[in-house]
């Protein structure tokens, strides 16, 4: 079992910067890729950006095109956080950020994939709420 929940939420101004923290309790964390998804109101969950799993000298990565160059999702597997830096915020980017974990993902095709689907998850957080708005 794993645990996750998110932190960092809040509202910012257009132009702003927010950084969510996915922390995460129970089993091996570094064992999971870690994806990061969004829900707008009245609109379907969407992936933002996820990182797979160590893999010898480095994680993959995958960005939705609406976030890539201002968004970075990183992690710390030793104090089994992942986080993603929001930069130069916009209205469009407010909604629920989830974070989600699936076990295994490391290549950039199951991460890309992982991101695009959003249906291969084992565990999920509650969500944090991010507004963004003047």
């Amino acid at each position: 079992q794993l645990q996750l929940e998110e932190s960092g939420g809040g509202l910012v101004q257009p132009g702003g910067s927010l950084r969510l923290s996915c922390a995460a309790t129970g089993t091996t964390f570094d064992y999971y890729a870690i994806g990061w998804f969004r829900q707008a109101p009245g609109k379907e969950r969407e992936g933002v950006s996820c990182i797979g799993r160590r893999d010898e000298n480095d994680e993959k990565k995958y960005y939705s095109p609406s976030v890539k160059d201002r968004f970075s999702i990183s992690r710390d597997d030793f104090k089994n956080v992942a986080y993603l830096q929001m930069n130069n915020l916009k209205p469009e980017d407010t909604g629920v950020y989830y974070c989600g974990a699936d076990l295994g993902t490391k290549s950039q095709f199951l991460v890309t994939r992982l991101c695009l689907s959003g249906t291969d998850m084992d565990y999920w957080g509650e969500g944090t709420l991010v507004n963004v708005s003047s």
